[in-house]
């Protein structure tokens, strides 16, 4: 019983997905240079990775129930105070792992 482990044009769709994306990041980097660096449009840009983030954390928070929501809340009073970010994940994680283990 032999297996055959490749699809068809599967090497050629793995190349063209890489041009593409190197495509985009070669793109960003030439953009780059055109983006304003001051005014409004500088500022929706500076906030879009926070924005991105938040949008990807609380979702997971919320469907994670109380005990993620406490673990967000951990977060944010520890990178408020500390701002280091190792020791935020870090206290994320430990707040989760014990709320859960408790109750």
């Amino acid at each position: 019983m032999s297996a055959n482990l490749f699809i068809e044009n599967g090497p050629a769709a793995i190349i063209a997905a890489s041009l593409i994306t190197y495509c985009f990041r070669f793109g960003g980097l030439l953009l780059a240079d055109r983006l304003p660096r001051t005014g409004p449009l500088r500022m929706f840009l500076d906030a879009l990775p926070g924005t991105i983030l938040v949008s990807l954390v609380v979702p997971s928070a919320v469907h994670s129930g109380w005990q993620g929501v406490v673990g967000v809340v951990a977060c944010l009073a520890v990178y408020m105070g500390t701002r280091r970010l190792l020791l935020t994940m870090f206290s994320g994680v430990l707040t989760v792992y014990l709320l859960r283990l408790v109750g």
